[in-house]
């Protein structure tokens, strides 16, 4: 496995092209700013009614509704959520395609599920940074950046890969790591991840331990403490220096009753249903649920939505975070991208 570094990247192929980033969410407003302050032209695509267009405005960027931006730009990156960028790729990007303009994604699902079909006469690449956008934009504030995936789908012109890598470059990520990868690679291990430990099963571990406890009769704010709070400690742990970091961090006790508890949690049952799972991943068969999902209005999501907010612990938790001020602080700075 290569590893690009600065050393291997430049922003040249990037310095003549106009580039259009559609949305200015935690991923939107990083790479244009990023870009922009790294020297490039960029401008940010948006609805004329987005509650983000002064946002970017005042962020010192310049601002055109979608159709526009697509018909200025050489280089169009989509950074839309995945069930809307069909939609607004066909009626406000495809028809201002050029030959030997490139289309860029930060995630491979519309294009590895065939839910966008770009046109043979464009290049088409991935640049995924592996944090959210607020660190990509703190990360690069700071001289640094995050590690980031590079992916090309079509390379029209020749020169894809040299564009991703100086993508990359241009919003930090070169500092920190550049590994090329496939579309189908990036989206089937990113919506597995998701699923089996990041979104799915870290929450519904947390959501059992806790219920557990509470049902056992002790008090939910201290199973709050130990099945949610604490769980961040862990995972810094994790991210600071994998298992072994973690494991010389905690108490012996702990260590442990992790080591001879968790495969009894974790069991070749789990693991069959996790390989599962993956399966309806790579056969498209998620993908195909989450379209119809969004064609009927999202009544699965809304209800299980529901669900998870009535959910005692997120009424315990709101409760005890308003104890955390530093918590407070951080959220609202983070939430508007600044």
């Amino acid at each position: 496995m290569k590893v690009y570094y600065d050393q291997d990247s430049s922003l040249e192929s990037l310095q003549n092209k106009k580039i259009a980033v559609l949305g200015f969410g935690s991923q939107g407003h990083a790479h244009s700013l990023n870009l922009k302050e790294s020297g490039l032209n960029v401008c940010v695509g948006l609805r004329k009614d987005s509650a983000r267009w002064p946002i970017a405005e005042a962020a010192g960027l310049q601002v055109k509704e979608v159709d526009e931006a697509a018909e200025w730009a050489d280089v169009v990156m989509v950074l839309l959520p995945d069930q809307h960028q069909k939609a607004v790729y066909e009626k406000s990007v495809a028809p201002h395609l050029k030959e030997g303009d490139t289309l860029v994604f930060a995630h491979g699902f519309n294009i590895h599920y065939k839910w966008i079909n770009p046109p043979k006469n464009v290049n088409v690449m991935m640049i995924a940074p592996k944090s959210p956008g607020h660190l990509v934009r703190r990360t690069y504030l700071e001289g640094n950046g995050v590690p980031c995936l590079i992916a090309i789908h079509q390379d029209y012109t020749g020169n894809t890969k040299e564009m991703a890598l100086a993508w990359a470059k241009g919003i930090g990520g070169t500092t920190a790591g550049v590994i090329e990868t496939t579309f189908k690679d990036e989206t089937e291990t990113d919506l597995f991840g998701e699923q089996s430990v990041l979104c799915g099963g870290s929450a519904q571990l947390i959501k059992t331990g806790f219920e557990v406890l509470t049902e056992a009769g002790y008090p939910p704010e201290l199973a709050y403490f130990e099945c949610m709070h604490e769980l961040k400690l862990i995972v810094d742990l994790y991210y600071e220096g994998g298992l072994s970091r973690m494991n010389y961090s905690v108490s012996d006790t702990a260590e442990y009753g992790g080591l001879t508890r968790g495969s009894r949690l974790i069991t070749e049952e789990t693991k069959k249903e996790m390989k599962k799972i993956l399966t309806e991943i790579q056969d498209g068969s998620f993908a195909e649920e989450w379209r119809k999902e969004n064609e009927a209005g999202l009544p699965k999501l809304t209800e299980l939505r529901k669900k998870d907010n009535d959910h005692i612990i997120e009424k315990v938790g709101s409760k005890l975070r308003g104890m955390m001020t530093w918590l407070l602080k951080k959220n609202v700075k983070e939430e508007v991208g600044v």
